[in-house]
């Protein structure tokens, strides 16, 4: 039976999930209170970073290059935007941009934290960070695919009477979809929108019900039989 030895590197990277999930919640603040063309694009290099954070927690180096292309080539498009949307009159073209890349790295980022975790012989404090960082990824997911759409489709307007909607409704939206609230003051007025928000309830409960209330049930506090810590392997 051989022990194998904590590596440093991959406590660093258990322990950054808590800052993953507080720059998300300073994503979803910035998102819900700029606005322009401008102001978003520089929100999405902040989502980049945020979302370089949560793939460099990864074990796979490949993953990590992977990632790391996907977050440059995203940078780059986005910095065009900023620099040459208004000149060239593409700012629509540009959201469209933010709002679709930001939906694909959102999509990706939470298989990389799930693979991450699956790994870890232990549930513990960091494990629930990463579980609550891939449920708030999921909303954010989300959101920004129902900005993608309502930027698209044109007629009718994507909450119908309500309009076609600010950042901070698609946000909104997307996590009392998620939770299952359901207040209904804002209401996809066709689909592909409405079938989406159908999907994002399912995955939201079953997010609930299964993973998140799994990994609750079985942490174990430190000092109780386990050291929180990644342990041996054999």
């Amino acid at each position: 039976m051989s022990i194998r030895p904590i590596k440093l590197a991959d406590r660093d990277a258990a322990n950054k999930y808590g800052v993953v999930v507080v720059l998300l919640c300073l994503v979803y603040v910035a998102t819900v209170t700029v606005d322009g063309t401008t102001a978003l694009s520089l929100v999405m290099l902040l989502q980049l970073v945020t979302l370089w954070l949560t793939f460099s927690a990864s074990e796979s180096p490949k993953a990590r290059r992977i990632a790391g292309l996907a977050c440059l080539v995203v940078a780059a498009l986005d910095i065009v935007g900023i620099v040459f949307g208004r000149a060239f009159d593409f700012e629509v073209s540009n959201l469209r941009i933010v709002a679709v890349a930001s939906a694909l790295l959102y999509l990706i980022a939470p298989y990389v934290i799930l693979r991450h975790l699956i790994r870890r012989p232990v549930v513990d404090g960091r494990t629930i960070l990463g579980a609550v960082a891939i449920y708030l990824m999921m909303g954010m997911m989300f959101a920004f695919s129902y900005r993608a759409i309502s930027l698209y489709q044109t007629t009718p307007a994507f909450f119908g009477d309500a309009g076609v909607g600010t950042n901070a409704d698609f946000l909104f939206f997307s996590f009392i979809t998620l939770t299952t609230t359901g207040y209904g003051d804002l209401v996809p007025a066709t689909n592909p929108g409405q079938s989406i928000a159908v999907l994002e309830a399912i995955v939201g409960q079953l997010f609930l019900v299964t993973a998140l209330a799994k990994i609750v049930n079985a942490w174990r506090m430190p000092g109780l039989g386990d050291s929180g810590d990644d342990s041996a392997s054999t």
